[in-house]
């Protein structure tokens, strides 16, 4: 066994301090500290809403949208609320599986085939969390408003801001990975978040969901394509060819 000499005791002692300094380094980036913040607060959320409290403000929020003299009658002209209905209508499984569909073929056709399956894997995982989490949580949808849309599950997490998330932030973050090109991953994730905030903001003017959640959707869909991302694509990535 090789003896122990001061020059090995002493590089053993300054690792340590330079390890735990590279560590809290490392939280403080936001790719880090934003996923870690968005999940618990998913987690706050879901753990008050399951208890059965409430928030003063959803109900606000809700009727904010309202026509005061006609709450059953959302704000804005028929062809304003027609707009509506199209853009929920991008964060249906209907919308995201042709954007899943289009990304994950382009991704295999150029080449980056297992980038291509995991898109596919994270959004399918995702799906099925969606449904598994509604079920536990098991939140009634709006009441106070009629709803300007059919509904046919539980209401938290949004369904349309959680996949709508994952979708996007995963295909910003694939492409990205992909092109290796910082200008195309930020150019996805712009448009990708003005489409995610759009369908949110619908699902709250449809009277379809409460507004927390909508927020619980997004937190937990910024935590689950980080994790996709960082995880699983650069995983995939290096098994693509360069």
């Amino acid at each position: 066994m090789r003896a122990m000499t001061p020059d090995t005791a002493r590089g053993w002692t300054d690792a340590g301090p330079s390890w735990r300094r590279s560590w809290r380094q490392s939280w403080r980036q936001p790719r880090v500290l934003v996923p870690v913040v968005a999940a618990l607060a998913f987690l706050g959320l879901a753990a008050f809403i399951a208890s059965g409290h409430s928030f003063a403000f959803d109900r606000t929020l809700v009727l904010l949208f309202r026509d005061p003299a006609n709450p059953a009658v959302p704000l804005g002209p028929l062809w304003f609320q027609e707009a509506v209905r199209d853009m929920t209508a991008l964060g249906s499984f209907v919308g995201l599986f042709f954007m899943t569909t289009a990304a994950s073929l382009t991704l295999w056709l150029c080449g980056y085939r297992h980038l291509s399956v995991g898109l596919v894997v994270s959004v399918l995982s995702a799906l099925a969390a969606s449904n598994g989490i509604k079920i536990l949580v098991g939140r009634e949808r709006p009441d106070i408003v009629t709803h300007a849309a059919l509904t046919f599950t539980a209401s938290f997490p949004s369904g349309h801001a959680f996949l709508s998330a994952v979708t996007l932030l995963c295909i910003a973050g694939f492409v990205g990975l992909a092109s290796r090109r910082e200008d195309i991953a930020r150019l996805c994730m712009a448009f990708g978040w003005v489409m995610i905030v759009l369908i949110g903001v619908s699902r709250v003017y449809l009277g379809v969901h409460w507004p927390t959640d909508v927020i619980g959707g997004w937190c937990l869909g910024v935590a689950w394509s980080s994790i996709a991302v960082a995880w699983l694509g650069r995983k995939m990535a290096a098994s693509d060819p360069s």
